[in-house]
């Protein structure tokens, strides 16, 4: 498989929290966030809602999404998809598991990585029998439609998230958003560039100083050094990619989840929040790059449902693991055995006691 795009990460935090930006600034750029996302069914439920409302009122009552109550867990998946080529399968090459609280003001993220070995279970729509392989491949298996070469995403997320089920014991998601590489550049450089706090030496395999392909064109290799920096549209995906480096595939993960957290805090900057020009353009960028199945419930109603959910309130986790061999080849990644009980945790909402009790697991950057 290529590995133009690793990583699809950062406006997985859109998906909970640019409409929840908009929301403080009136309720036609909600209705336009509501409007430009895609959204359809993702879980094979026939749960999403299918057309979006006429508008949103000027005065409504009761306020979208009062019904929605906590805790929530939503699956934000992004895929190495190539739009050009309509027959290219997709792989999951991101996996978040988001947790927000009962009381819907904090939440906690992590990740599964990408070949964790898996149970993938049989799934009739793709005629696929079951297998245990790699997490990523659950997204590319589910997405085989029967008769035609066309992938189908939307399918694929179904067994992903089927997948992940099995894995975690989360049986039910509140939503859940797949996310695809075109439009995550102009989403950053909507933003005017996000600011992040790098937290080891990173040395670009794929791109120069420039932003031009080391393969093609080559130069001096694009470095980012332990600080705070302010990084672009071109930067953000170049260091969401990397993933030969100290800590590898798991340092990657980490910073997937610094990245998200990063693009939350200029979401709920007051420059951006008071300037409804540069917000439209957030939109509209997001419109490009996520798709999003809100369960019934429409990217509005998570938008208010979610509007006191500040980026200061999540916590980013690191579960440990490790590569699995057998007879000295390379099978996969497994995490190790906190797994259960942070899941367990997650599933009891008491994510706070945990973390209380494992703080090494907190990604403090």
């Amino acid at each position: 498989m290529s590995r133009r795009v690793r990583v699809i990460l950062f406006a997985a935090a859109a998906l909970v929290l640019v409409v929840a930006s908009v929301s403080f600034v009136g309720w036609k750029l909600v209705d336009n966030a509501d409007k430009a996302v895609p959204q359809t069914d993702l879980f094979g439920s026939a749960s999403a809602s299918a057309t979006p409302p006429a508008g949103v009122p000027a005065s409504p009552a009761p306020e979208p999404g009062a019904d929605i109550k906590g805790p929530l867990n939503i699956l934000l998946v992004g895929i190495d998809s190539r739009e050009n080529i309509k027959t290219w399968q997709p792989h999951a090459d991101t996996v978040m598991i988001m947790h927000v609280a009962k009381d819907l003001k904090s939440a906690y993220l992590t990740s599964l990585p990408r070949d964790l070995v898996v149970r993938v279970p049989a799934f009739k729509k793709a005629n696929f029998p079951g297998e245990t392989t790699k997490l990523t491949h659950a997204m590319s298996y589910g997405a085989r439609v029967p008769g035609t070469s066309i992938p189908k995403v939307e399918q694929g997320f179904e067994l992903l998230a089927r997948t992940v089920s099995d894995y975690t014991g989360i049986k039910r998601f509140d939503a859940g958003g797949i996310l695809t590489f075109n439009g995550i550049k102009d989403l950053v450089d909507a933003l005017g560039g996000i600011d992040l706090y790098v937290d080891q030496k990173v040395t670009s395999i794929h791109r120069n100083t420039k932003g031009g392909a080391l393969s093609r064109v080559g130069g001096t290799p694009q470095t980012y050094k332990v600080g705070k920096q302010v990084i672009n549209g071109w930067q953000a995906l170049d260091y969401s990619r990397q993933r030969y480096i100290a800590g590898s595939d798991y340092a990657r993960q980490r910073h997937n989840r610094q990245l998200v957290k990063a693009i939350m805090a200029k979401l709920f900057s007051r420059d951006l929040v008071t300037n409804p020009a540069n917000l439209d353009k957030v939109v509209n960028a997001l419109g490009k790059t996520l798709t999003f199945d809100g369960r019934g419930h429409r990217l509005v109603d998570f938008a208010f449902a979610l509007k006191n959910l500040q980026p200061e309130n999540v916590t980013l986790v690191g579960l440990p693991g490790n590569g699995v061999y057998s007879g000295g080849s390379y099978r996969g990644e497994a995490l190790g055995p906190i797994r259960k009980a942070y899941f367990a945790a997650l599933k009891s909402d008491t994510l706070d006691e945990f973390v209380a009790a494992n703080p090494k697991l907190v990604n403090k950057k």
